[in-house]
């Protein structure tokens, strides 16, 4: 209570996409399939191993053509198989996803993969788990403040681990400092 009362205020960053808010992560394609199959039932009865189980079934998915504009300049033009928008900078189990993501920066990361089959994944995967994501030959990553991203086939999508209907475009946007906090005096 006294936090909430009196503790330092901290203002944070919010993603929007197409017009929903989310404070730490969004993607489309294999994280957009993997969260909406993990569903609520499947994650009371294997917690994070939910994702695990639902990532392993998803590894062979399909590669489409994606496009990215970042602020208005065409940043990737090829096929994906995952888009990535971070505020935050890991994922589900602590896997780091963006090493340089902070959540107050005004800006949000982004990240597209390519991966394409268990192998490839495998290597993207050890290569996040080990804090060097931008090192895998399957990952981009910049950062930004408007992105708009088309898809040649639609895309199932999800914002702070919740699924959404499939699209073919996304527009992200950040929202800077558009949540204050309350946080312990240090």
């Amino acid at each position: 209570m006294r936090v909430g009362l009196g503790g330092r205020r901290r203002r944070l960053d919010l993603g929007r996409l197409n017009g929903e808010h989310f404070a730490v992560m969004a993607g489309a394609g294999f994280d957009g399939e993997l969260i909406g199959e993990a569903d609520r039932r499947l994650k009371g009865r294997l917690g994070r191993l939910a994702y695990v189980w639902t990532g392993l079934r998803h590894v062979r998915g399909e590669l489409v053509r994606t496009r990215i504009r970042v602020d208005g300049s065409d940043w990737f033009d090829g096929e994906a198989s995952c888009v990535l928008f971070g505020n935050v900078g890991t994922i589900t189990g602590g896997i780091p996803a963006f090493d340089d993501a902070r959540p107050d920066d005004g800006a949000l990361e982004v990240g597209v993969a390519t991966a394409a089959g268990a192998v490839d994944w495998a290597r993207t995967l050890g290569r996040m788990a080990a804090g060097r994501s931008d090192e895998s030959p399957f990952v981009r990553i910049t950062r930004g403040r408007k992105i708009k991203v088309r898809f040649a086939a639609p895309r199932t999508y999800e914002l702070d681990g919740g699924a959404r209907a499939e699209t073919k475009r996304l527009k992200v946007r950040v929202a800077p400092g558009a949540l204050t906090v309350c946080c312990p005096d240090d």
